[in-house]
């Protein structure tokens, strides 16, 4: 039983890494923790899969819920201080990405990032369930823990707005 459930999560690592990236906001550090915390869950018998829904469903669920939770546990331990000398620290970087990680930001994708960033949470968290970690809406409403109604509002809604983010609007012809 163990190995199998072992075997589950390995074959799992890639998209529940990704999960966890999109749910600490691409904070690649704080979404190592969160996954390192999801698994320790795990391995100390916090939480169990009951068999209600799919094994990637109450995984993502499961790793949803443990960023939630760090985000509110950090919340808590920033004082004025903290976010003072995070601030001044951010201030003081070079903010020119180094060559390599220039030629990764390419136009195209850097305009579907902003364009991703414009749409509400909910919209952004099921399209990227929807496309990135391949989920079903029903497999989304269940890590979201909320209604299958609400999941396909958020999704229809975020599609159409994403569609109108990213397409190119036409110079108005009148005003030459």
């Amino acid at each position: 039983m163990e190995r199998e459930l072992a075997d589950q999560l390995e074959s799992l690592h890639a998209d529940a890494f990704g999960w966890a990236l999109h749910c600490c906001a691409g904070d690649h550090s704080r979404a190592e923790d969160v996954l390192q915390n999801a698994y320790l869950k795990i391995a100390t018998g916090r939480t169990r899969h009951s068999g209600l829904s799919s094994f990637k469903t109450w995984w993502f669920g499961v790793i949803r819920y443990t960023a939630q939770e760090e985000f509110r546990r950090l919340r808590y331990r920033e004082s004025l201080l903290g976010k003072l000398i995070l601030q001044l620290r951010a201030d003081a970087r070079d903010s020119r990405p180094s060559p390599s990680h220039q030629i990764e930001l390419d136009e195209q994708s850097q305009h579907l990032r902003t364009c991703l960033s414009l749409l509400p949470a909910r919209q952004a968290e099921v399209l990227h369930l929807v496309f990135y970690q391949d989920v079903t809406l029903n497999e989304a409403s269940v890590i979201m823990k909320i209604s299958l109604g609400s999941v396909r509002q958020h999704y229809e809604r975020g599609k159409y707005r994403l569609r109108s983010l990213l397409t190119p609007t036409q110079p108005d012809e009148s005003r030459k």
